[in-house]
């Protein structure tokens, strides 16, 4: 039986790259308008093995035939209109955070909106977390993201830094709460990476292998988010954890640390950056406390439990645009 023929768009590299452990032939439509870089960023992640990048004007022009198209956003649905496939919705954020900053708009109209929409094109729609399932209202089902620890070296933390992995802070101050973190790591060493032109001396890694460098020989990793916009963890931290390095960040109904057994959390900044210090100064709690953060993830998000769920996902979509 030949494998399933994917097609997605690029909005998140790390994401997408997670795809690889479906074992399918995959399309990746690269190029368009809205991203925060014009291409795919290598830096964040390599192409999947055996995927092609293709702009949308030769994904339309080849006229292949697809089991399944995989959109983030409304957007990714209108660009992809004119193409006879089934659609599966990854909702990435939440419909909160989507709005920042639109006066008057109507959450409900908008969920009214996307939920008529996946009704006339047969599609179906995921979460990768709870929060965001909630926050959209159109499903119920949850794909949440997975890594491999053993994808990363072992952990050394001879570096007494923290590190943090962001793209885009200054468009995202309130999702990513920000002035907390400021407030508590103002003080202490730390090192941000990821896309942020307008902050200087902050540049992505310049590889996969090289953020796995940096995560291998940081101290701790820092994570905050605001409770209703975003959840307590994201890929980056994911990967942080896999790697064994502790996360330290504020109070988050749904964040996997626990206090003084993975990391440390705390609504108090003073609080935090005493534990940050702590960890500077204890490189063994640091390696303790990072050691159960490799436990937590290889048993919360494995990457097998997301191919599993993401194949189910596509088969769910499948039959709906049958029923259709």
């Amino acid at each position: 039986m030949s494998p399933l023929r994917l097609l997605t768009l690029n909005c998140h590299e790390a994401w997408v790259h997670q795809l690889e452990s479906l074992q399918v032939c995959l399309d990746i439509i690269d190029g368009l308008p809205g991203r925060y870089t014009s291409r795919w960023d290598s830096r964040i992640r390599p192409v999947p093995r055996g995927a092609r990048l293709l702009s949308l004007e030769e994904v339309l022009r080849e006229g292949v035939s697809y089991q399944c198209v995989i959109a983030h956003s409304m957007t990714d649905l209108l660009d992809v209109k004119s193409l006879t496939a089934p659609r599966l919705l990854v909702l990435h954020n939440t419909l909160e955070s989507r709005l920042q900053g639109g006066q008057g708009v109507d959450p409900q109209q908008v969920q009214g909106v996307l939920r008529h929409y996946l009704r006339q094109v047969g599609g179906h729609a995921v979460a990768v977390s709870a929060l965001k399932a909630r926050s959209w209202g159109v499903t119920t089902a949850v794909v949440s993201c997975g890594v491999e620890p053993s994808a990363y070296p072992p952990w050394s933390g001879e570096l007494a830094c923290g590190l943090r992995v962001a793209n885009q802070i200054s468009q995202k101050q309130q999702i990513l709460a920000w002035s907390f973190h400021q407030a508590a790591f103002r003080e202490l060493p730390v090192r941000l990476v990821g896309h942020n032109p307008e902050m200087a001396g902050v540049e992505p890694s310049e590889s996969w292998e090289h953020l796995k460098g940096l995560l291998q020989s940081h101290r701790f990793f820092i994570h905050t988010a605001d409770p209703v916009l975003e959840d307590g963890y994201n890929m980056a931290m994911l990967e942080a954890m896999a790697a064994g390095l502790p996360v330290l960040g504020n109070c988050h109904p749904t964040s996997p640390i626990r206090s003084g057994v993975n990391g440390f959390l705390s609504d108090d900044p003073d609080e935090l950056a005493m534990w940050g210090r702590r960890l500077l100064e204890d490189r063994t709690l640091a390696g303790r406390l990072g050691e159960a953060a490799r436990r937590t993830v290889r048993e919360a998000f494995p990457l097998s439990r997301f191919a599993q769920r993401m194949k189910k996902a596509i088969q769910t979509a499948r039959r709906s645009c049958r029923m259709g």
